[in-house]
């Protein structure tokens, strides 16, 4: 049975490639910024109207003011000490994604959960778009829920797939896992 083919790519399909290595620098730099803790001076690597386009539980942005004032700010607050560490980066023309993780100590209020100053990862991925060497469109997903298990906050209250996990080993070693999901069905696999 066929799926269904809808138009793929469509962001990208005007992808000026001749733009790569000014969107390398535009991202290097605006990731050192956001590692100094800079505020003020966002501006230099963001347009004024670009959109944050976060996951569930970090919402949209829409401007470098309310990225500000409903992001990096509270985000400050809530985690000190913070550094950020792109694991990987995938650079085509005006267009950079990113995964990776930023360390921090959790000194503030987050998701109703009081400062605990423990130590936490906060995993993240990124789409970056540049245009004129700043970023007009960036979508986020900033793995919250991890972040609360960490603070001992089970945000699935016991029903988190991780449960079907045969081995959480293999999910950090890339051994395979040869374990069966406790909900296959004999047509599923």
């Amino acid at each position: 049975m066929a799926g269904a083919r809808p138009e793929q790519g469509q962001l990208t399909r005007d992808n000026d490639l001749s733009r790569t290595a000014e969107t390398e620098a535009a991202i290097d730099a605006m990731v050192d910024g956001l590692n100094d803790h800079d505020i003020e001076g966002m501006g230099r690597f963001f347009d004024e109207e670009f959109r944050w386009l976060g996951n569930a539980g970090c919402g949209v942005k829409m401007g470098l003011d309310q990225f500000q004032r409903h992001w990096q700010m509270p985000f400050q607050h809530a985690f000190s000490d913070k550094v950020c560490i792109d694991e990987a980066r995938v650079v085509q023309g005006q267009w950079c994604a990113a995964f990776g993780r930023q360390e921090a100590v959790h000194s503030g209020e987050f998701m109703g959960i009081p400062a605990t100053g423990k130590r936490v990862e906060i995993r993240y991925m990124d789409f970056w778009k540049v245009v004129d060497g700043k970023v007009v469109d960036n979508w986020v997903m900033v793995d919250f829920p991890y972040v609360m298990q960490q603070l001992g906050v089970d945000p699935f209250d016991g029903h988190g797939w991780e449960r079907f996990d045969s081995h959480r080993r293999a999910l950090r070693t890339g051994e395979r896992d040869e374990g069966e999901h406790p909900l296959a069905k004999e047509g599923d696999r």
